[in-house]
């Protein structure tokens, strides 16, 4: 799969970004000078890895959560899989307007369904298959980073968890027609799927501490980071915003080792605490500039 995502990047290449934001209107974005006739052109194009406070959340929350950074990953390296989860989303909306408004009527519509469901299940086959390929090689590059963020004595177990691991889609959304009816939306399918990260056989988030967890974000992005550079032949710039805190020493320094010594791409890094930053980065003296904002 990795010989099918490789690209060009043309990093010598100068070029112009503009978004204006108009109220109560959509966003407009420009690449020099031209607008784009879809916002989802621009995906994937300028590859940025940011790892912020709030991403933690794909640690500890729900499931949406995972479902957004493995979606956000494919979709910056495959276009035909971002057009297909554009669609599903798409048509799950629809499907689930229809099921509302069919509750109000005396006779239910199953050949409309038919027809949601056929178009749901075409693109849902194509994003489970891709996901299920792409986590294969996904999943070993995060638990060798998380390894190397803890200093290897940890690990953890990645697990892609989908109901059309082992049933077929169609035979799914048979199956749940009734509970839909009853519920009023649509109770199985891809956007039910989730990576369950464990340790030592137990549930992370439940068993983990803040320096794990922040281990296994840090973990998971650089194996964002690190496939966005194999596919486009040059490392994206990596953003990390007031990362440190409740890192032990030991975990700072190693996150540091690969972000700051074996990443040749450009890298800012804020904080709130001066002191802090600059004891982290001091071996690099001679590589970082520190900027102190008042």
């Amino acid at each position: 799969m990795e010989g099918d995502l490789k690209e060009e990047f043309d990093v010598g290449l100068s070029q112009k970004i503009l978004c204006i934001y108009r109220s109560s209107l959509k966003k407009e974005f420009y690449l020099d000078e031209v607008p784009y006739e879809k916002f989802s052109h621009h995906i994937g194009k300028f590859p940025c890895v940011v790892i912020a406070p709030d991403d933690i959340a794909m640690i500890t929350g729900g499931s949406e959560e995972r479902r957004k950074f493995i979606d956000t990953l494919i979709s910056q390296v495959d276009a035909q899989y971002l057009q297909e989860l554009i669609i599903y989303s798409k048509v799950l909306a629809q499907r689930n307007s229809f099921l509302k408004n069919e509750a109000l009527k005396s006779i239910f519509d199953f050949s409309l369904l038919d027809i949601l469901d056929m178009q749901l299940v075409k693109a849902g086959n194509y994003i489970h298959r891709v996901r299920k390929e792409f986590t294969q090689k996904l999943f070993p590059s995060i638990q060798q980073f998380y390894q190397h963020i803890s200093g290897n004595k940890e690990i953890v177990n990645i697990e892609y968890n989908s109901l059309l691991n082992e049933n077929k889609f169609e035979d799914l959304l048979i199956a749940s027609r009734q509970r839909d009816r009853l519920t009023q939306r649509t109770n199985t399918g891809i956007h039910k799927d989730d990576l369950i990260f464990s340790l030592n056989e137990n549930i992370f988030k439940a068993i983990a501490s803040q320096g794990q967890r922040k281990s296994l974000l840090f973990a998971c992005k650089l194996a964002e980071f690190d496939i966005l550079k194999v596919v486009k032949k040059s490392p994206p710039i990596l953003l990390l915003d007031d990362v440190f805190e409740k890192l032990d020493e030991k975990r700072i320094k190693n996150l540091l080792e690969y972000v700051c010594r074996k990443n040749t791409g450009q890298v800012f890094i804020t904080d709130t605490h001066l002191s802090r930053l600059t004891e982290a980065l001091s071996q690099y003296e001679n590589e970082v500039q520190i900027i102190e904002l008042d």
